[in-house]
């Protein structure tokens, strides 16, 4: 599976407004809505929240990876999006995340979920990828990704 077939050009928000959790959460909510109309905001924030209460999907390096299983989902979505001033997302490293990729996955798919959230942090170790992510255009930043996603 590659990024591409996850992630669609209006998944990507390269400037997100939300300065706490929960608002970076709705807001990403919001573009998932758009991009899976079948969903409502309402719907993706209850699930996501709901991951979160279990422990935090911060998963360091300004990364945070929130994701959740969805009833009638019929295929996997990956939503990205990018605060350039970061925010407190209860990460293990304490430090503020600024890469967010949000993963929703059909409610009866173990196997491919696993192998998204894998890929998507392997994409994410090096220093380098992030770094670009930070500072691209955001007109560029689907192109970036699905490069770098090819590389792998």
């Amino acid at each position: 599976m590659k990024l591409k077939d996850i992630l669609s050009q209006q998944g990507v928000c390269g400037n997100l407004k939300a300065s706490d959790k929960k608002g970076v959460l709705e807001e990403l909510a919001q573009v998932a809505a758009k991009v899976v109309p079948s969903l409502t905001v309402a719907e993706i924030m209850r699930i996501l929240t709901e991951r979160e209460k279990l422990g935090s999907t911060g998963v360091g390096n300004g990364v945070a990876i929130p994701h959740g299983k969805v009833a009638g989902l019929k295929s996997m979505v990956v939503i990205f999006g990018r605060s350039k001033k970061g925010i407190e997302f209860s990460s293990h490293d304490h430090k503020p995340a600024n890469l967010f990729f949000v993963l929703l996955a059909p409610e009866d798919v173990v196997g491919n979920h696993l192998q998204a959230l894998a890929r998507l942090s392997r994409l994410l170790k090096g220093d380098v990828i992030r770094s670009r992510l930070m500072e691209e255009p955001d007109d560029q930043l689907y192109d970036l990704l699905i490069k770098e996603d090819d590389q792998i």
